[in-house]
């Protein structure tokens, strides 16, 4: 298969969008380690953890390891990415897919909500590229995908159609934009050494357990969630690709799947 011999962290793994980009890897021949905080369901809404993605991609046959992490926190990344090199002696493949949104305005908007939103969403990524890439040069190289989304594009300049919103969120959107600008510098830096640093978004909204979660009646949850097919399937097309000759983009799942004839 085309990914044999590599093995991949994918942080967010334990539903959505991080555990069907995990299931894709692993039926591409990739060693998954699934990562995230969840190892017991709590909310009805949020069904998932990385022990039951990692048993459901054990059952097709792949190789997979549940993975504790928590992008708020610098050690738990670490120790995150040590323990996937411990176990399977190398990592060539890190997919930052984690993200929150948070509630509130401008005006409205908590301390300690800003400060979340900040550590999930931006910094943790930038952590966790930090703890893999070494690793990645030892093996020769590597592939670094950073998931983004829509949100991310500005709206340019006003005046504005008062009808107009930008969605809910209050830093999802900007701290996408920075972690795109962020992954293109380190394209730059990194090339030389053979990793890559590509962006994936989602052409539009897929309804997975976190994108419907503040919408779910918690005593009677809707559980028909949308499979992230496109996303997982691009995933693996990066992931094929030369680092030297594929690095530095920002593309769309749908839009890639189509030009590269996937679907």
């Amino acid at each position: 298969m085309a990914l044999d011999g590599q093995v991949a962290l994918v942080a967010g793994a334990s539903r959505g969008i991080g555990a069907d980009v995990a299931r894709y890897l692993a039926r591409a021949g990739a060693k998954v380690a699934v990562a995230a905080r969840t190892e017991q369901v709590q909310d009805a809404r949020l069904p998932g953890t990385i022990h039951s993605v990692t048993a459901e991609i054990e059952e097709e046959g792949g190789t997979a390891l549940a993975v504790v992490l928590n992008l708020r926190d610098g050690e738990s990344i670490r120790t995150a990415i040590k323990r996937v090199v411990d176990e399977w002696g190398r990592l060539d493949i890190l997919v930052n897919n984690a993200a929150i949104f948070i509630p509130g305005d401008l005006e409205t908007v908590l301390d300690r909500h800003i400060e979340l939103s900040l550590q999930v969403n931006l910094r943790g990524p930038i952590l966790a590229m930090q703890a893999a890439v070494p690793h990645m040069k030892a093996g020769g190289g590597g592939r670094i995908i950073n998931v983004s989304s829509r949100g991310s594009t500005f709206p340019g300049p006003g005046p504005y159609d008062p009808e107009r919103r930008l969605g809910d969120d209050l830093l999802y959107g900007p701290e996408k934009s920075a972690l795109e600008h962020f992954s293109q510098r380190q394209a730059v830096q990194l090339q030389s050494a053979g990793i890559s640093v590509n962006v994936l978004s989602p052409v539009g909204r897929i309804k997975t357990p976190g994108n419907l979660f503040f919408s779910n009646d918690p005593e009677k949850p809707d559980l028909d969630f949308e499979t992230a097919d496109a996303m997982g399937k691009a995933t693996v097309w990066i992931c094929e690709q030369p680092a030297d000759k594929y690095t530095g983009n920002i593309v769309f799942d749908e839009e890639l799947v189509s030009e590269a004839g996937l679907s």
